[in-house]
């Protein structure tokens, strides 16, 4: 089975690299980090592409350069940088938006076409319950937005599988903009071997990683 992994150089984006690669895929790198992208790929002998996931351009040529079609997307880039509505900077929101959003939006634009029938988005989303806090207007309105987005996307591409794939509070680098990792976060490696073992069997709108 041959994957692509969007976001492949956080927490749960080269854990999940790694799952795929242990269970013997053929795999397609991409982040925006080029140093550890490099690393990753040359530990899991992937084919790898560093892309700013924020410009349609990076994401197109991303998916032009392709040597093969594809089984398995993942999208699992992701920012919070949370902060008050009233002092909202607009950096700031570009940057979590097209992280969270997007960057999906381009994947799911210009990656389906390279999908094989019968292929697989997984989308890491977010529980609302978790995600309804002071700050994070942004991060939760993007990732509800990406939400809504697999729901239009699994009515407009019947023959795909599209899972919105969402864990509880995961200790990844994404704390360092937010505070300290909860006590009893999940390793990157669950959320990693939950969607590897969904991988092997029918698609479903949601998986929910559980502690």
């Amino acid at each position: 089975m041959t994957v692509m992994v969007l976001g492949a150089t956080g927490g749960i984006g080269a854990a999940t690299a790694r799952a795929f690669a242990a269970a013997g895929d053929t795999l397609f790198l991409s982040g925006r980090n080029e140093a550890r992208l490099l690393t990753l790929s040359r530990e899991l002998g992937a084919q790898a592409r560093a892309t700013d996931l924020g410009y349609e351009s990076h994401v197109r040529a991303l998916f032009e350069g392709l040597p093969a079609t594809l089984d398995t997307l993942v999208y699992a880039a992701g920012a919070a940088l949370p902060g008050p509505l009233a002092e909202a900077d607009p950096a700031q929101v570009r940057a979590v938006w097209n992280a969270n959003y997007f960057g999906a939006l381009w994947m799911l634009k210009h990656g389906l076409r390279h999908l094989n029938t019968g292929g697989r988005v997984y989308l890491l989303g977010a529980r609302p319950e978790l995600t309804t806090a002071r700050g994070f207007a942004q991060y939760a309105a993007s990732k509800a937005a990406l939400a809504r987005a697999a729901d239009i996307a699994r009515l407009e591409h019947r023959s795909l599988g599209f899972t919105l794939v969402l864990p509880p509070a995961v200790d990844t680098g994404l704390w360092t903009q937010v505070g300290r990792v909860p006590k009893g976060a999940l390793a990157p490696a669950a959320v990693a071997q939950a969607i590897v073992a969904d991988r092997a069997g029918p698609p479903q709108a949601e998986l929910r990683v559980e502690s």
